[in-house]
Order: structure tokens, then sequence, then C-alpha cells
């Protein structure tokens, strides 16, 4: 599968802040992509630069081997979803989904036909004479997706759109973009600072921070093997702990060695171990590697949440069960529960 855009070496400064510094990324055709970071990482302005809304002051902007970096934003075949949806108030369904279309005078019967089958393809089919102001929030947003999918782009860009939702409208919604792109089988760009969203939707996952991209991955490979501190932070709960790699496939924290999964390290070398509070096991302390003092307990509902005190270190734990504050006990990791980065991991450009 070839690459739909590229973006090499992008530079972005407003006034003294540089937002986006040497940025460079390949997204492939087909595939749901999302920039991940938190507010002021550069990702909106990525996808702004995408859609020509931006224009960087370094760097070129590829579509399908031309570039495009100073093409106006209505001659890209890329089109874009806001936050806002910017729906016409005045305009019905029909007219607001149509208008792009009329504009490019497409014959009626056609218009017709396209408006009738996006309808479908967003599970909204006969709302065509519906006021905007009658719809819910889930349907508004349903209507600018059709809207921007009509024109039949090769690349729909995602910033934020589903920030106004409630939170079981917004989870149903995952599931609805992810079957539509699906379906239509164009390239979506998804901006979020949504965790959940991101490893409940994407093929790949662009985690940004300080403009600059920390980490390429599948959602399983974002959560499971993060390159860098910053990346196990982001990306759900984690317990970081300074650590040495004795050799390959054993790692030394807290004063105990544990054997791993990990390899490749220099013998000795000073590393950063990340462990989930989910694959924290405890047990009692007679059967653990370490031993520690439950401080709280806190129910979330499938699961408690527990800090534990380890050698004044306070971990995170998740469990089924419940173990009381005050109660000691000890502490059991699988080796491939645990996993280990180089310190202080750089930045990925791929």
């Amino acid at each position: 599968m070839g690459n739909v855009i590229s973006l090499n070496n992008i530079t972005k400064t407003f006034g003294d802040n540089k937002v986006l510094d040497q940025f460079s990324l390949s997204i492939r055709k087909n595939e749901f992509l999302t920039l991940l970071g938190p507010s002021g990482c550069g990702k909106t302005t990525t996808l702004r630069i995408i859609g020509g809304f931006e224009t960087p002051d370094e760097g070129q902007v590829i579509f399908e081997e031309e570039e495009i970096t100073n093409v106006e934003p209505n001659k890209r075949q890329i089109n874009t979803v806001f936050q806002k949806y910017a729906l016409f108030p005045h305009l019905n369904v029909f007219d607001n989904i149509a208008f792009g279309l009329k504009i490019k005078q497409v014959p009626k019967d056609e218009m017709k036909e396209r408006v009738a089958e996006v309808l479908r393809l967003v599970n909204l089919s006969g709302y065509e004479t519906r006021e905007i102001d009658s719809l819910s929030g889930g349907q508004q947003q349903r209507i600018a997706i059709a809207r921007a999918l009509v024109n039949e782009p090769k690349v729909l860009l995602l910033d934020e759109p589903l920030g106004a939702l409630d939170l079981k409208l917004r989870q149903a919604m995952q599931l609805e973009l992810k079957n539509i792109q699906q379906k239509v089988g164009i390239t979506f760009i998804y901006v979020t600072h949504d965790q959940e969203e991101a490893l409940t939707m994407s093929d790949t996952i662009v985690v940004m921070n300080e403009g600059k991209i920390q980490q390429i991955g599948s959602p399983i490979d974002i959560y499971n093997e993060p390159k860098n501190a910053f990346v196990a932070k982001f990306i759900g709960e984690s317990n970081i702990v300074a650590g040495q790699m004795i050799k390959d496939y054993v790692v030394k924290f807290l004063d105990v060695q544990f054997p791993c999964v990990d390899k490749g390290f220099s013998n000795m070398e000073p590393v950063e171990v990340v462990i989930r509070p989910e694959d924290v096991e405890l047990v009692e302390p007679s059967k653990g590697l370490l031993n520690g003092i439950v401080t709280s307990t806190v129910f979330k509902g499938v699961h408690y949440e527990m800090l534990v005190d380890i050698k004044d270190v306070s971990w995170i734990v998740q469990s089924t069960k419940s173990w009381e504050p005050g109660t000691k006990v000890g502490i059991f990791i699988e080796p491939d529960n645990i996993h280990v980065m180089k310190k202080g991991g750089g930045n990925e450009k791929i």
C-alpha cells in the first residue's frame, strides 16, 4: 500500500512559538491515522497544513507524488470535518450536503443520487428535508461527515469532531466512524487528545509532543511497547521506575533482579522500566519478589485501583480483587509484562 500524503521536514512558527520542528510523516492510502497528543503539541497545525489552511515556513507537502504545499484548500482532493461542524442552519439536510456539489454544478439527478448514497452511509436515509436545528448533536456530526464525503475526497481530515458529544454518544460514534472509513475505503486523518478514541479507532497512531513525533505504531504497539516515558505516561496509566539492564532478559529495579523478555541493551545499561497497573499482581508477601503496603483502595466499576508503597515509590495497581489499606502485600510481575525502554528515548522520524 503506497503513501497518499508525505510531510517532509515541515517547520511552522507562530510568533516566537515553533509549533512544528522539522516534522516528517508518511501517511498510507486507506488507513485510519490518528494524531494524538496534548494541547499545543502541533497536531491541529499539522492537520491544517495538510488541508491547505496553513502554509509551512519550511518543508513540503506531497500528495500522491505531487507537491501541494501552496495549493489552495478547494483545489486539493482533501475535505475536513471540524469540531463545530460548520453546518448552515438556514439550509435543510439535503442542501447542506449538496452545497459543494452545487458549486461544482453537478447535474441534479447525480446530485440526488450522491446525497442519498452518503445518507445511507451515515445511517440517516430519509432525513433530506429535516432542518439542521431539529437534529441531535450526533446526527449533526453525521451530516457534517456526509457533506465532506459527498465530494468523494481521497483524504478526510477530522479535527476532534466528537469533542462536543456526551460520553456514551462519543463512544458509539467512535465505532461508527471506523465503520464509515472501512466502507468508503479512503484515508482518515484524525486529531484528538483522547487516548481512548485513538486506541479504539486507529490503524496507526502518531504520538506527538512539542512539535515532534514521539512514536508511530499500531494501538497495540503504542500501548504495550512505548518508546519513551512521555508515551508511556500519555497512553494510559503507567508505573515507571529507573532500572539497570543486567544482561539480555534480566533487568534490575528497586534493588531486585527480574526476568524479562527484552534484549539488545548493553550489559549494566541504565534504563527506564514500565509496568502497566493491570499487569501488577498482588500476592501474599511471601510469594512476592517485592513487598509493599497498600495505602488506598478505590472501586472503579470493573476493577479496584490501589496505591501501593514499595520502597518509597507509590505504584498504581488495578485488580478485580480488593486489598484493604494498610495491608502488607507481595508484588508479582510476569516477565512479558515488564517493558524496558532506553533512558530518555528520543523522537521518531518516519
